[in-house]
């Protein structure tokens, strides 16, 4: 019996292959971080072989992320065996394929984005970028804009954006001064503010607004290795954000991109330096606007020079856009049914992706394969894509199905990671600022100074804070410190005078956000970025 592991020779044991399945189809890991997809109809085992790949790199010390949208990747938590049911067939089938059927439990820890299966994981909308928020909030494409205005001027005049009652403010504010601002930017209308808000308070009564806030997650603790020498399984509780797709696929995109931005060029790994599993994929796609996929596809193709592994999980290769396929190396394809002339197209397309193999017929194995079998296909060296094999996959090791909440509470509570989340902060941020300038504005003008002046004759509606204060990324800078604004968030300079005309202002906001983009490489992540450029 071999290993399901051989980190000397780089291999992951998938399955087995060939007459009787007595032939090793493996993967080999320094290719691991080309991408991969898991297809099949419901029912033909496709999140057990998620749970495998997912254990499998694991054990070679590759830290995983992935979705639980049913409940049932919980089990990877407690060791297998224990369900009479299966344990024979599982002993058959490890006896038959040639491996160790070491039953044995993961690190597990588990995340909630409302907090109650999990620890809370959360983000900022400054973070999240107006792109992704605009996709999250259906937003039509003046709506957009809007929200895009917003967001550049909140970094202009250093408005942390930490939490969804910041962005209220802020466009509350942007609606009150939209005659100033349609100057520099173009129409503000109210009608889309009051579009913005009325979609922000139906995110907020679904529980949407959990997602943003402080702590934000750092990605450091998603990459960690037990001392075992285990890279720890990151398990999102989805079935309740599953409620809502929109939320589900945002957030994922999102941390797709954020692991995109901050981690490092590290070339060809031996291994990967994280597993990102993408299950029900197709609701990244569906109905994303055009420039949002390709920002996928160069996202999918530039990701893995850092490292990062992302295989998409769906019932059918068709609902991943061919610009996405093209970047995938390693395919695990379940059974799929033809039953309609589409799903014969479908079938037919399916089968084509593979080298194929004078053994048999693709189509047709893709039609027939059983329940725990697939047709399979991994890059083999120098990338060269594999002969399409039928696979016998290899039984999990870890616990299938769900566990006991109680069990869930004992693993949340034995975890460091509880005490660095589980509590909320308020810092300052936008909504006090705009709060405390208007209060400002209310004692100035009953001084008897006009509303909007400083009592100099400077014009405040763009002020900009002082250096040392709190910009939109929520960090503190001092005056020759080194540092900038993270991701390339613009600082900004003084007050402008009142002579300044029309096209001096708009030269000067030009000549920042050029200052910006050249400056930084990225701003609010690679995704949220795009939204400058539309």
């Amino acid at each position: 019996m071999s290993q399901i592991v051989d980190l000397e020779a780089g291999t992951i044991h998938v399955g087995g292959c060939g007459d009787g399945h007595a032939t090793p189809e493996k993967m080999l890991l320094r290719y691991a971080n080309r991408h991969g997809l898991i297809a099949g109809a419901t029912g033909t085992g496709k999140t057990v072989t998620l749970q495998t790949l997912a254990e499998s790199l694991s054990l070679a010390g590759v830290p995983v992320f992935l979705s639980d949208v049913k409940g049932d990747l919980a089990g990877m938590a407690l060791a297998g065996g224990t369900d009479p049911k299966l344990a024979q067939p599982f002993a058959d089938r490890a006896a038959t394929i040639g491996v160790d059927l070491d039953y044995q439990p993961f690190p597990v820890t588990f995340w909630d984005v409302f907090g109650e299966k999990g620890h809370p994981v959360r983000s900022t909308p400054a973070e999240m970028g107006p792109l992704l928020l605009s996709r999250l909030l259906d937003l039509t494409p003046a709506q957009e804009g809007v929200m895009n205005i917003a967001f550049h001027v909140a970094d202009e005049q250093g408005l942390a954006l930490l939490d969804l009652s910041d962005l209220q403010a802020m466009l509350v504010w942007v609606g009150e001064n939209a005659s100033e601002l349609r100057l520099r930017y173009g129409n503000v209308s109210a009608a889309s503010i009051g579009a913005i808000q009325r979609a922000l308070l139906v995110l907020e009564t679904q529980g949407g607004d959990q997602l943003f806030g402080e702590p934000a997650l750092e990605l450091s603790d998603l990459m960690r290795v037990d001392a075992s020498g285990k890279g720890v399984v990151n398990i999102l509780a989805a079935d309740r954000l599953m409620q809502s797709p929109r939320l589900y696929s945002t957030f994922l995109l999102w941390l797709l991109s954020e692991l995109f931005e901050q981690l490092p060029e590290v070339g060809d790994p031996e291994k990967p330096k994280i597993a990102f599993f993408f299950d029900e994929a197709h609701l990244l796609f569906d109905d994303a606007p055009d420039a949002l996929v390709d920002k996928v596809e160069q996202v999918a193709r530039l990701i893995r020079s850092k490292g990062v592994s992302v295989w998409f999980v769906s019932q059918n290769p068709a609902d991943v856009p061919e610009a996405v396929l093209g970047q995938i190396g390693n395919r695990v394809q379940h059974a799929l049914r033809a039953f309609t002339a589409k799903d014969q197209k479908a079938l037919r397309m399916a089968a084509e992706n593979y080298r194929p193999n004078p053994g048999f017929d693709t189509a047709e194995a893709i039609q027939s394969v059983g329940t725990g079998e697939a047709v399979t296909s991994f890059l083999q060296p120098k990338g060269v894509p594999g002969i399409v094999q039928r696979t016998l996959i290899r039984p999990p090791l870890s616990q299938m199905g769900v566990i006991a909440d109680a069990e869930r509470v004992r693993i949340m509570a034995a975890s460091a990671l509880g005490a660095k989340y589980g509590r909320r902060l308020d810092r300052e941020s936008a909504r006090e600022v705009l709060a405390a300038r208007a209060n400002e504005a209310g004692e100035k003008a009953q001084a008897g100074v006009a509303p909007g002046r400083t009592g100099k004759g400077d014009d405040d509606l763009f002020r900009m804070d002082p250096p040392g204060e709190t910009h939109s990324h929520g960090r503190r800078y001092s005056p020759g410190d080194g540092a900038g604004p993270a991701r390339g968030r613009a600082t900004g300079s003084g007050r402008r005078s009142q002579s300044d005309s029309i096209a001096t202002t708009f030269g000067k906001s030009l000549a920042r956000q050029l200052g910006t983009k050249a400056g930084q490489a990225l701003v609010r992540g690679i995704l949220g970025s795009l939204s400058r450029g539309r």
